[in-house]
């Protein structure tokens, strides 16, 4: 079964941290570009880091400077390490892939997506 489980969310104060761990089970992540994309109720999921196979990187601006992507290969996973939260990165948080992809991809792109998992920012 070829699926994608993130883990890592919860809840935490402004300026707080957390790390989001997507796991990927049934197919080899090498050849995929990872995303983070977010989505809040009533919202437009939005893309927000990436990683493409080559290891270059993009961060929507809201965040740059503040969260961190990597992936490796070796345990088939990905990571998305995330500092000076603020209320406003409050979402549930999706770790998706694109076969070959680009460092930067949309929504209808995605090959498969995790399920998801909470994050509350939140004093």
């Amino acid at each position: 079964q070829l699926q994608l489980v993130e883990s890592g969310g919860g809840s935490v104060q402004p300026g707080g941290s957390l790390t989001l761990s997507c796991a990927a089970s049934g197919f080899s992540l090498n050849f995929y570009a990872i995303g983070w994309f977010r989505q809040d109720p009533g919202k437009e999921r939005e893309g927000v880091s990436f990683i493409s196979s080559s290891g270059e990187i993009n961060h929507v601006d809201s965040v740059k400077g503040r969260f961190t992507i990597s992936r490796d290969n070796a345990k088939n996973a990905a990571y998305l390490q995330m500092d000076k939260l603020k209320p406003e990165d409050t979402a549930v948080y999706y770790c998706a892939v694109d076969l070959y992809g680009s460092s930067w991809f949309p929504a209808s792109y995605v090959d498969y997506w995790g399920q998801g998992t909470q994050v509350t920012v939140s004093s």
